[in-house]
Parts: C-alpha cells; sequence; structure tokens
C-alpha cells in the first residue's frame, strides 16, 4: 500500500527524544517517587532486569549502568528464560521488569509467575497506564509522555533506560550523575541535526547487502538496538558483536558491501579503535559514534557522529542510539518501506490465549 509520507510518526518520535527525557525526568522528580523507589526496594541481591524484543536490548543496557552505578550485581535476560528455565536464575533478587506497552504476553506471565511464586517486591516500568503488568506488579514507573504511535520502539527505550539510569544514581547517591542525566536532554538537542545529516549522506551514498554493530560495556546495548531498528524499519540483514570479539572469526564477513558501525566506549577508545583500523584495512565501509573522535580514528571512519556531551559515560548510552535509530529509519524510507509499520510486526506482542 503506498504511504505518501512514511515514517511520519517514526522520524517525529526520534527528534522528540530529548524533550520527552526532560518531561518524563521532570515528573519523576516532582514525584519523589525514585527516592521512594531507592529506599524500598531490595538490597544485597542481584538486580535482574527482565524484557521482550527492544525491552531486553533496554534491559542490558540498564543492568550494565546499574552494576557501574552502583557496585551490584545486575543482568538482563529475556522474559522467555524466566518461562522456560526459571532454575537458572535466583529467587533472592530484584526483579524490574520492562515492557512499553505494559501488555507483552510473555512479560505478562513473568509477572503471574513471580507474584504466584511469593518473590517481591516486583518493579515495573512502562509507558502504558491501567496494564495487566501495573496490576501485577508490586510498584511501577509510568512514562506516559514516552509512548509513542509508531510500531518500532525509540523513544519509549532511551526514556525508560534514562529513568532506570536515574534510579541508580539515586540508590548509589550519585549525585553528579544524577545532575549530568537532567542536563543531557539539553546538550543532546544540539547532535541531532548533525546525526541526521551524516546519516542521510550515508544512506543516500550507497546500499550495503549486511549492517554490523559493534560495542563493548553498555555501548554493546546500544548496539543491539541499533541492530534491531535497520531490522525492523528497513528489512535489512544486520547482526550484532562485542567489538573485539569481532576480530575472532566475524570479520570473515568484511567486505566493501558490509557497514561497519563502531560504538566507540571512552574506557575501552584505544583497544576498540585498534578494530575499526583492523576493518577498515580489510575494506570495510565504517561509521563511527563516539562522544570524542581523535584524527587517527577519524582516517578509519567513513562517516562519523561525534556526540561532543558532557556528561560521565554512562549517561550517554541513550544519546548514542540515536544514530542507530535514523539509520534505521532512512534505510527504511530509501528501501520503500513505512517505519511507521514495518513489516510482519504490531506494536505489541499478544500471544494469542496468554
Amino acid at each position: 500500500m503506498f504511504t505518501p509520507n512514511p515514517g511520519t510518526h517514526t522520524i517525529a518520535e526520534i527528534l522528540s527524544e530529548p524533550q520527552t527525557w526532560r518531561k518524563c525526568l521532570a515528573e519523576l522528580d516532582a514525584s519523589g517517587q525514585l527516592k521512594r523507589l531507592s529506599s524500598d526496594l531490595q538490597r544485597n541481591v542481584e538486580w535482574i532486569f527482565v524484557g521482550c524484543g527492544s525491552s531486553f536490548y533496554l534491559a542490558q543496557a540498564a543492568a550494565a549502568s546499574w552494576s557501574l552505578t552502583t557496585n551490584d550485581p545486575a543482568r538482563a535476560v529475556p522474559a522467555s528464560e524466566l518461562l522456560l528455565f526459571p532454575g537458572t536464575l535466583p529467587q533472592a533478587a530484584q526483579y524490574v521488569l520492562i515492557s512499553r506497552s505494559g501488555h507483552t504476553s510473555e512479560v505478562i506471565q513473568v509477572a503471574t509467575q513471580l507474584k504466584g511464586s511469593g518473590v517481591a517486591p516486583v518493579l515495573a516500568i512502562t509507558c502504558g497506564s491501567e496494564t495487566p503488568l501495573e496490576k501485577l506488579a508490586t510498584v511501577t514507573i509510568m512514562l506516559h509522555p514516552a509512548d509513542e504511535k509508531s510500531t518500532v520502539m525509540t523513544r519509549s527505550f532511551t526514556s525508560m533506560l534514562l529513568s532506570l539510569q536515574a534510579l541508580a544514581a539515586e540508590r548509589a547517591g550519585n549525585r553528579s550523575l544524577a545532575e549530568a542525566l537532567r542536563t543531557l536532554p539539553a546538550e543532546a538537542e544540539a547532535i541531532l541535526q548533525p546525526a541526521q545529516k551524516t546519516i542521510r549522506s550515508l544512506v543516500n551514498s550507497r546500499s550495503f547487502a549486511d549492517y554490523v554493530f559493534l560495542g563493548q560495556g553498555p555501548f554493546f546495548a546500544a548496539a543491539q538496538e541499533s541492530m534491531l531498528k535497520v531490522k525492523e524499519m528497513s528489512c535489512s540483514y544486520a547482526q550484532c558483536f562485542h567489538t573485539l570479539e569481532f576480530r575472532h572469526g566475524p570479520k570473515a564477513i568484511v567486505s566493501a558491501e558490509t557497514l561497519l558501525t563502531f560504538f566507540l566506549s571512552e574506557s575501552g577508545y584505544e583497544e576498540e579503535a585498534a578494530v575499526l583500523h583492523e576493518m577498515k584495512e580489510l575494506g570495510a565501509i565504517t561509521l563511527v559514534v563516539a562522544n570524542s573522535i581523535t584524527s587517527e580514528v577519524r582516517k578509519s571512519a567513513d562517516y562519523a557522529v561525534e556526540l561532543g556531551l558532557a556528561v560521565p559515560e554512562t549517561a550517554r548510552v541513550a544519546a548514542s542510539v540515536i544514530p542507530g535509530q535514523l539509520l534505521g529509519f532512512f534505510t527504511g524510507v530509501r528501501k520503500g518501506f513505512d517505519p511507521d509499520s514495518p513489516r510482519n510486526l504490531s506494536r505489541v506482542v499478544m500471544l494469542e490465549g496468554k
């Protein structure tokens, strides 16, 4: 079916992300919910972040951020693992269930399972209201401004991530991170137009047979989510690897038809940049997303998005996802798809009878 303006909602939602972050954090601050949760939720246990699809990649970013900020153990698991192999995960844990809609069947099943087994408290985070998830969880963070009309998650992903990072900062008493998360929206607004220009130029220059996304630490989740955006919005073949792992076999796929997107961290910049240089020598076309890009890295970057954010590294993850979202959007439009309504996808995965 011909769509006169494909992706109208999606691009508007991507470009509204900094404004949405500001609204969500302001509402949380006004309610005092993060302070109460920091006091009420469990201590001295592992935090387990649970989701499906984009929400699972969000869980990966949240878990990495939680460990880096609080020094407490945390991990991410897809909801299906809890359903199919519950014995692999501890009962004595703080569970955090993530669902944009609050209706995702597998997350609802996990919430039901945890409630039936007496695990408490269970924290949920969603952009919906009066949802089945809210009724099953002990307490729910609701981010109504972050909800979307489009099928794919964009501003909901980054807004829920920032809210969970703000909770981590509150739990750790890390005032510098808490303040940085509140200043991030203003800083991130400045990267929207340059990022659009770079990604548009890349997409209009050529097509690729393979899209590969590489990251480490919390930026691995950014790479995962960017991979999914390209798959969802453009029906392109896309893969994701830890940056340094890519040289251990996967580099066999590198060619001039391969776009490698590197999310370079500050912590591992030199080691990750070394992989970038190696892959450029093998003939890859490269896109670099980093907070600061040296002259040496620019020599191996065909395209680059320099964030230039003054906030700490953990607070940069949400902004790092935006170039991947834009890549999925512009690639989808160029290929004739409507990013608002991707092929074979629905806004919520609700299984019949579940």
